[in-house]
């Protein structure tokens, strides 16, 4: 079985609609779906149970974020596989049995991520690796990745350098589509996911403690999703977001290589790359009205 996990917060008819979906195309595997709602004042959450009878439906009385709000959807959770789904996404097709396949097929892997584009069909790049200072100063130098070949250069850098057309092992998958095995999960303190973010970073923070038990983490290409993904429209806002990543990405640098002289390299090189890119959204907002990604 497989336990899929959403969390609403005031999002009730994208929520709707992404329930609906996992109705309509899941047919190769038996599921329940767990809805947690995470104090929403947008509307009466048992309104969720007049669209659909058959959900388990979880109130929290406060806001708990994406960890504590998954949390609790895990500790109800009867399946074998629990799937991590956004509100903000829909299924196009069977993806959640087509992943269980795929996992049952790979005893090795913990964590799997699929396909997602954004609805107009553009692709996001959900299938990525950690932070390295290698990684930021090849960000930062682009121009030196053209000495290697596309294919080559897609697989070594993941992310926007990758077209996510076949599947392997990754890093780190985006926390919108993500199935966990049972099994790896048990293994974690708690047997729960790791809560000290309450937004941004916990996918990447969760594979790799994931990773260290010994899995894989597995990104499919085979099944496509639609993530939405609108995020902010307010350049305050996207600024403040964008400071929260980047506090917990150098506390998973922490994490994964200790507070040395190698953090501390990569916390300067990564501050700086950041503050510019940061400055550059901001002046072309201001010229332009426009904001970039």
């Amino acid at each position: 079985m497989v336990s899929v996990v959403i969390i609403n917060y005031n999002t009730f008819q994208l929520t709707c609609d992404c329930i609906a979906s996992v109705y309509q195309y899941t047919k190769g595997v038996p599921f329940e779906v767990i809805l947690v709602d995470n104090a929403s004042t947008e509307r009466d959450p048992q309104a969720f149970l007049n669209e659909f009878p058959s959900i388990t439906l979880i109130c929290s009385k406060t806001n708990l974020g994406f960890a504590g709000g998954n949390n609790l959807g895990i500790r109800a959770a009867k399946g074998d596989f629990i799937l991590l789904l956004n509100s903000d996404t829909y299924l196009l097709e069977d993806s959640i049995s087509l992943s269980v396949a795929a996992m049952q097929q790979r005893a090795n892997v913990g964590v799997l991520g699929c396909r997602q584009i954004f609805p107009d069909g553009v692709l996001q790049y959900s299938a990525r690796r950690f932070r390295s200072i290698r990684w930021e100063l090849f960000d930062l130098f682009r121009f030196l990745l053209f000495v290697y070949p596309p294919d080559k250069r897609g697989a070594k850098m993941l992310g926007q350098y990758f077209k996510h057309d076949y599947s392997m092992e990754v890093d780190w998958v985006n926390g919108a589509f993500f199935m966990l095995r049972r099994s790896a999960l048990s293994q974690l303190p708690d047997k729960e996911l790791d809560n000290r973010f309450f937004m941004y970073g916990e996918d990447v923070l969760w594979c790799e403690q994931i990773r260290q038990l010994g899995y894989a983490v597995y990104f499919l290409a085979s099944t496509t999703i639609v993530h939405i993904s609108s995020g902010s429209t307010a350049i305050a806002k996207q600024l403040q977001l964008r400071r929260i990543m980047m506090k917990n990405e150098l506390l998973i640098m922490q994490l994964r290589k200790g507070k040395g002289i190698y953090y501390f390299s990569f916390a300067i090189l990564f501050l700086a790359k950041e503050y510019l890119r940061l400055s550059i959204k901001w002046v072309v907002f201001k010229t332009t009205g426009k904001l970039i990604r």
